[in-house]
């Protein structure tokens, strides 16, 4: 029961980690994105993905949340290694006859107390570290979606889509190079995060 949480915790903390380094269906078409040729009035698009691994507040973001994450996933270890060491020593002073029957049942009840609260803490901790991760996602494609409809009160394009790395889930399966914006959003976002950074300042 213990390593299956475990092994849950581990994988809910890299998800995010995992999705942002999917690769791009078109890494040409992603290269070319800087000659887009696009007018006013076309049907555009962006890669969510390229744009995702690129954005520094992303990136930014991901780090803080990797960084607190490894700290309590190191946490929930050291309580079940003490908690294993705990269950160890009883049962040793339990093969020895070292504990009378009233003493061990006590000693077992406090095992079993400590079990439960262990448990309780390592899926509080995964909870709050997948709301976490949300709102850190969230956050991000807020601003990407903010920056876009500033973007394209500028440009004027009829449309803007995304694709992504997985193209049974994105609108865009191919497109031509010259559609593609994704290094102007990218950039402009960049642009947009390194002003609001030295603005906090």
């Amino acid at each position: 029961m213990k390593k299956a949480i475990l092994i849950c915790g581990a994988a809910a903390l890299v998800l995010f980690a995992v999705s942002c380094k999917q690769n791009s269906v078109n890494e040409n078409a992603a290269e070319s994105a800087a000659d887009s040729t696009a007018v006013a009035g076309s049907i555009v698009y962006f890669n969510l993905d390229e744009v995702m691994k690129g954005y520094d507040m992303a990136n930014d973001l991901n780090s803080v949340f990797e960084t607190k994450a490894t700290g309590i996933q190191s946490e929930i270890d050291r309580r079940g290694k003490r908690l294993e060491k705990d269950a160890s020593e009883f049962q040793n002073k339990m093969d020895k006859g070292l504990l009378t029957s009233s003493v061990a049942q006590v000693q077992y009840q406090k095992l079993q107390q400590q079990q439960q609260e262990y448990q309780q803490y390592a899926v509080r901790k995964q909870q709050e570290m997948a709301e976490e991760q949300q709102v850190m996602m969230n956050q991000i494609l807020d601003a990407i979606s903010e920056f876009v409809k500033a973007y394209n009160e500028d440009k004027g394009y009829a449309m803007i889509l995304t694709t992504s790395g997985n193209i049974l889930s994105a609108p865009v399966v191919t497109g031509d190079a010259s559609l593609n914006i994704t290094k102007d959003i990218l950039d402009g976002l960049n642009a947009e995060y390194i002003k609001s950074k030295e603005s906090s300042k």
